[in-house]
């Protein structure tokens, strides 16, 4: 367990302002193989009794968060969650903030997916809706309710991002200008990642929610550990990198802790003084 303050190496003994909002990443950050770590939730659970809100901030579509996640929501141990990289944000009240694509946008992402014939889907509020199939999603899918096929899902349905999978590591869709039609692709596995607005990120969820509560950005921290957390840690006044995040992020952030195995999260939050 360790933690760097890049702003501070040289003392770890002063005082720092206690954030008013938290935002975690899931994967890899709070849970590792989709499930929470037990000492990861216990912290969420005690933080729930404090004065910070706590905000799920990730990739991953509303249609599948772990059903953890979802439980320490709905027994409001989590005020909020943003998900599908900003595009969609949510309290037990109902939609804080959504942008969904344009039929323009998801025509073109359809487009170069089949161009590169490649497996996508697209995400809306209610499924994950794949253009085909091979024997690992069948198997997924016959695994996972909200999980469907059925390349022609975007036409009739709200859809907020897509996700494409790469045939092997090497092909990663490099040859192709995104920005030229006003999309991002933003890699969060090796063989995966996330095609999207150029203007989406995590940041415009975090932005939209920070709004919602009446709080500056500066005054929030967050914990990731991928490069869709870039825009995150840009904007809010204390970012965290796991110890085993990427390291473009690592150079983003303002401290470095631990990974979920070394008790990275609590790490900060006990130089933050805030019981965990």
């Amino acid at each position: 367990m360790f933690i760097v303050d890049k702003a501070a190496t040289a003392s770890m003994n002063h005082t720092l302002p206690v954030p008013k909002v938290i935002f975690f990443d899931i994967d890899d950050t709070l849970s590792r193989n989709g499930v929470i770590a037990a000492h990861n939730q216990a912290t969420l659970e005690a933080l729930a009794k404090t004065d910070i809100k706590l905000v799920i901030s990730t990739g991953r579509s509303k249609a599948i968060l772990p059903a953890d996640i979802l439980a320490l929501f709905e027994a409001d141990v989590l005020d909020a969650i943003i998900c599908m990289n900003g595009q969609y944000s949510f309290d037990n009240k109902g939609v804080i903030s959504h942008y969904p694509l344009s039929a323009e946008q998801t025509d073109k992402i359809v487009q170069l997916c089949e161009t590169s014939e490649l497996i996508h889907k697209f995400d809306s509020a209610m499924h994950i809706a794949w253009s085909g199939e091979n024997a690992r999603l069948r198997e997924y899918n016959a695994i996972t309710p909200n999980s469907i096929l059925d390349p022609d899902y975007h036409k009739a349905n709200t859809v907020y991002q897509c996700s494409v999978f790469f045939n092997n590591p090497e092909e990663k869709m490099q040859d192709i200008d995104f920005a030229e039609d006003d999309l991002k692709l933003v890699h969060w596995h090796h063989i995966g990642a996330d095609i999207l607005p150029a203007n989406a990120s995590k940041a415009r969820g975090i932005k939209d929610v920070c709004q919602y509560y009446g709080v500056d950005a500066r005054e929030c921290m967050a914990f990731g550990d991928g490069m869709n957390d870039l825009e995150m840690f840009d904007l809010v006044g204390y970012a965290v990198a796991m110890g085993d995040a990427q390291p473009a992020l690592i150079e983003r952030a303002d401290f470095v802790t631990g990974t979920i195995e070394e008790y990275g999260i609590q790490a900060v939050l006990e130089q933050f003084k805030i019981a965990s």
